[in-house]
């Protein structure tokens, strides 16, 4: 936190004397909200809902992000890190099937001695990393023997896309290291039965996002998951982009996806042999699917 590395950005501030860099979150602590969060993938949520604490301020920040009041650091409030702990205590309380970190990566050096504290202390949920998978690869061997399920992005395979949308013309390549890293860690995906519910134990799933107008890059993608991954990990194909105001900008982004579009990836993976995967029915581009973050929980 001195100098800090946690993500590819190589910021090099001390975030310790509270200097802040691209993901714009001093050293300490910052959630948004906790609590039970049912829109994850139903072997992450279940019925009882996945134990969500969503952390403030992002390495990415995509042009098209659906979650800009925390990507930003505009809300949330600060924690120590006795009480992240408590917190997943508390989610475990409520009857959440796993903990689920929501965009951790530069809170690494803080989430892992919480969560070592919370297990004396009687935590024996699975821990979820969700990530944009933005990442420096060492930040994702830190997690080794913390972290069950990983459910990382895979936001494009294009340089010219990622530096467009996200300001990194290097995503593809670091997404696949850290993807890699994942699931030497985790193995092969394996499942445990609740309450009647199929529910993940460990495990990968590489969540894409699908584009307006970028479906190529969707199916370089999925090709490039499945010819390298076969059914070790889960993919899950999402068709839940939300045009907001911030994509103005970009006209060819102002839109939702359609759902000849849709049909064509999905398609394309079920072509290719994709068995063990997920997909988006019904209208999930609403502004409804996106939490409140008004520091419920925190």
């Amino acid at each position: 936190m001195e100098k800090c590395t946690l993500c590819p950005r190589n910021c090099f501030v001390n975030r310790k004397l509270g200097e802040k860099g691209i993901c714009g979150q001093t050293s300490t602590l910052k959630v948004a909200r906790a609590a039970l969060h049912f829109w994850e993938e139903p072997c992450i949520s279940g019925e009882k809902g996945s134990g969500a604490v969503f952390f403030s301020g992002c390495a990415l920040h995509c042009v098209f992000c659906q979650n800009q009041e925390i990507a930003n650091g505009s809300v949330g409030k600060e924690i120590s890190n006795e009480r992240l702990s408590e917190i997943f205590l508390e989610l475990q309380e409520k009857g959440a099937n796993n903990i689920n970190l929501v965009t951790p990566g530069h809170f690494v050096p803080q989430i892992v001695p919480a969560i070592e504290r919370a297990r004396n202390q009687g935590l024996n949920l699975p821990i979820v990393y969700n990530t944009s998978s933005y990442e420096n690869v060492d930040s994702i061997r830190e997690l080794e023997g913390i972290v069950d399920i990983y459910l990382p992005d895979f936001k494009y395979m294009s340089s010219s896309l990622s530096k467009k949308y996200s300001h990194a013309p290097d995503y593809g390549e670091v997404a696949k290291k850290v993807v890699a890293e994942m699931v030497r860690q985790t193995g092969a995906a394996s499942f445990y039965e609740k309450e009647g519910q199929e529910l993940m134990q460990r495990g990968v799933i590489v969540r894409h996002l699908i584009l307006p107008g970028c479906m190529e890059d969707s199916k370089d993608i999925i090709r490039y998951l499945y010819e390298t991954y076969g059914d070790t990990i889960y993919l899950s194909i999402m068709n839940q982009f939300t045009p907001l105001k911030n994509v103005e900008k970009y006209p060819e982004l102002n839109r939702k996806l359609t759902g000849d579009e849709y049909d064509e990836v999905v398609d394309f993976a079920i072509d290719l042999g994709v068995e063990n995967g997920f997909i988006q029915e019904g209208e999930t581009a609403e502004e409804s699917f996106i939490p409140d973050f008004n520091c419920e929980g925190v």
